[in-house]
């Protein structure tokens, strides 16, 4: 009898997932739509809660709108730089092997085969989350067929909608961690913070990291059930032999021209001009200070150039993975634009404000909670976004005796949850995979509910002076 009920309410939740999933497929727009929506609400409420007028509104856009081109063009890099890691044969057959363990009678195998990839991935670091995962969805559809593509890429998203920011890569902590960071020694004015808050404070906190893994637990719990029970929907082999990596060919040497292209010299080259900055940094000033998003470009390069083996083999892997980049070039100008009316008018100030007035001791972390994660609508940029809010969070905070450890891991943990159903960070699988978010959305926002409800539990639960 206990089975009977449990396996209707697994059927119950995998059908409302569908039903979901069919009404966010006809209602959301395509992703970049999406983000004009949200350009709008940003101006209209610039001026009508911060009192900017619509002209200084839309030139504030205008000043934000170039200001994320270095992190656009790194995130392109990342995305086609291993996309060519993954073109190359040791890796493909790697993923290959891989996405061909989980049963094929059984597609929640395959769901929870890459969701347990895209979180501990994402534990590390939440770039690579973001790329590897996008990149492992073909090889996992097309090993397993019976498996929904829209749950497929909804568990290959978790990474970087549940727990990386309380992972080793946690934008927030680690800028509370870092000497001369703007809070600690700002340009001018009063510093935000009084000390530096090492990450054994934040990260490795025991609460912390009971929060990653009980979070671990249930994200995988809710996407396993979330698959449809009744029929699939799945890619073609067709659809999914386009979205493949395509594997590296062996052009015939004939003449100058194509022996200088076939020459490795020039590999091993490029890869020892790459690399030796990187390890000399490391050396001389430490891991902590030299791993950035710029080092794990350093090492896909690196790492594409050893793994493809000759130039002309790596310019075909990068022309064909530049695909993958195209929605971050197009939608990173605009999401810069609404970081700048955020930045350039009083609209991130009113906006703290508005949440921090009726706040207690008690509610503070569960309050900072979800304005960070409304906030993450509009700037999915967590360290930018921290360093707009941290100056007006930290200090309400101290003078509710609330310590800054626990507002920084309140922020961290709504700022995640968010992600689920903000289409941003999920344009590189989606590039992938030819979906639209509408199609994912049914299922990613189901799992941001049950997230949502966890972290609510761990607000109310976590200690005031952490």
């Amino acid at each position: 009898m206990a089975d009977g009920t449990s396996s209707a309410v697994v059927r119950a939740v995998g059908n409302l997932g569908e039903r979901l999933s069919d009404f966010t497929q006809r209602w959301i727009p395509d992703s970049w739509v999406v983000c004009m929506i949200l350009t709008v609400m940003a101006i209209v409420l610039a001026m009508f809660g911060a009192n900017a007028t619509l002209n200084e509104a839309v030139l504030a856009w205008g000043g934000g709108m170039w200001q994320l081109l270095e992190l656009a063009m790194q995130f392109s890099i990342a995305m086609i730089a291993a996309h060519a890691c993954v073109s190359s044969r040791p890796v493909f057959n790697m993923l290959d092997r891989l996405a061909n363990l989980p049963d094929k009678q059984r597609p929640v195998q395959a769901v929870v085969m890459l969701a347990i990839f895209s979180m501990t991935i994402g534990y590390v670091n939440w770039a690579l989350s973001l790329v590897a995962s996008a990149l492992f969805v073909p090889f996992v559809a097309r090993r397993n067929p019976n498996a929904d593509i829209r749950v497929l890429i909804g568990a290959a998203y978790l990474g970087v909608g549940t727990i990386w920011h309380g992972g080793l890569s946690g934008s927030a902590p680690l800028i509370l961690a870092t000497p001369g960071n703007p809070l600690l020694e700002p340009g001018s004015g009063e510093p935000v913070i009084d000390r530096l808050i090492p990450v054994t404070e934040s990260l490795f906190n025991p609460f912390n990291l009971t929060y990653v893994v009980v979070l671990f637990l249930v994200a995988l719990g809710t996407i396993a059930v979330l698959h449809p029970r009744g029929r699939p929907r799945t890619l073609t082999p067709e659809q999914i032999d386009r979205i493949m990596p395509t594997l590296p060919e062996t052009d015939e040497q004939t003449t100058p021209a194509r022996r200088l292209e076939g020459f490795p010299g020039w590999i091993w080259l490029a890869a020892i001009l790459i690399g030796y900055p990187l390890g000399h940094s490391i050396v001389t000033r430490g891991f902590g200070a030299s791993w950035t998003i710029n080092a794990y470009n350093a090492v896909f390069l690196v790492s594409a150039l050893l793994l493809q083996q000759r130039p002309a083999n790596l310019v075909r892997a990068f022309a064909n993975g530049a695909r993958t980049a195209s929605g971050v070039i197009l939608q990173f100008p605009f999401y810069a634009g609404i970081f700048g009316v955020i930045n350039n008018t009083d609209l991130g100030g009113w906006l703290g404000g508005l949440f921090v007035r009726f706040a207690t001791t008690e509610s503070y972390p569960l309050v900072v909670y979800f304005y960070s994660g409304f906030m993450n609508l509009f700037v999915p940029s967590a360290g930018s976004k921290w360093l707009i809010e941290a100056p007006y969070l930290l200090p309400a905070a101290q003078e509710l005796g609330v310590s800054a450890t626990t507002t920084v891991l309140a922020y961290a943990y709504g700022d995640s949850t968010t992600n689920l159903i903000q289409p941003f960070w999920a344009i590189p699988i989606l590039t992938v995979t030819g979906l639209r978010f509408g199609d994912v959305l049914g299922y990613t926002g189901i799992v941001a509910v049950v997230c949502t409800i966890t972290s609510v539990i761990a607000m109310l639960l976590i200690p005031a002076a952490l």
